[in-house]
């Protein structure tokens, strides 16, 4: 029952990805074809806008692919991850979180999705199940790291920039704030400090300005 579960969720994510991927190469199911995409890529500040756009129709359309078969895992979903994690970059960043408002809903939940995929296997229902195929956990790791590497090259102005309005979120949550030692501590020239410590103190004793200085001369 669990290659099962895992079968309708790759068969579901990674086709929906497939057709993603397969809008942006050559503009099936009402897509940009290449042409739409390398202009949406330069609109993007991202160059050569022709690379990227075939990089980012790739990823799609070939991690989706891979998750279907559940081939050479965890190939499939890292590539797909790929252009997940460059959509909330370049797209999404600094937004509410909720797709009704232009957030990153959609690709945060296939990036769970492809997460637990490549952490759980394909299952015994693929390729690589029925093939007895297990690839080395350095090819993986390898192409994690390169996924990130692309996700720092082409996306790391926005990715500073939210880092920085991030750190300065958290400082305004936990009240950080500068403030000058001279409002927080007493000065040694502060006027009337010494004196009124001193009726303070006789206040609180009695009519004298030192401990016990109530007590009478003749006690």
């Amino acid at each position: 029952m669990r290659s099962l579960g895992v079968l309708i969720v790759r068969l579901v994510v990674g086709g929906l990805l497939v057709g993603h991927g397969a809008q942006k190469l050559f503009g099936a199911f009402g897509g940009r074809g290449i042409e739409g995409t390398t202009g949406w890529m330069e609109s993007m500040q991202l160059r050569p806008a022709s690379l990227w756009a075939r990089a980012a129709g790739g990823s799609e359309f070939f991690g989706g692919l891979f998750t279907v078969l559940g081939f050479l895992n965890p190939i499939g979903p890292v590539l797909a991850m790929g252009s997940m994690a460059m959509a909330w970059a370049k797209v999404h960043l600094g937004k509410p979180v909720w797709v009704s408002e232009g957030g990153a809903e959609l690709p945060i939940t296939n990036m769970a999705v492809l997460s637990a995929l490549t952490l759980a296997g394909p299952g015994r229902l693929s390729i690589d199940g029925l093939f007895g195929i297990r690839l080395p956990r350095w090819i993986g790791a390898t192409a994690l790291a390169g996924m990130f590497a692309a996700l720092w090259w082409g996306a790391r102005d926005e990715v500073q920039r939210g880092a920085d309005a991030l750190a300065q979120k958290s400082r305004e949550l936990v009240g950080v704030m500068d403030i000058p030692a001279s409002e927080t501590t007493f000065s040694e020239e502060a006027p009337g400090a010494a004196e009124l410590d001193a009726s303070l103190a006789g206040t609180a004793m009695g009519s004298g300005s030192t401990l016990g200085s109530e007590t009478p001369d003749e006690f």
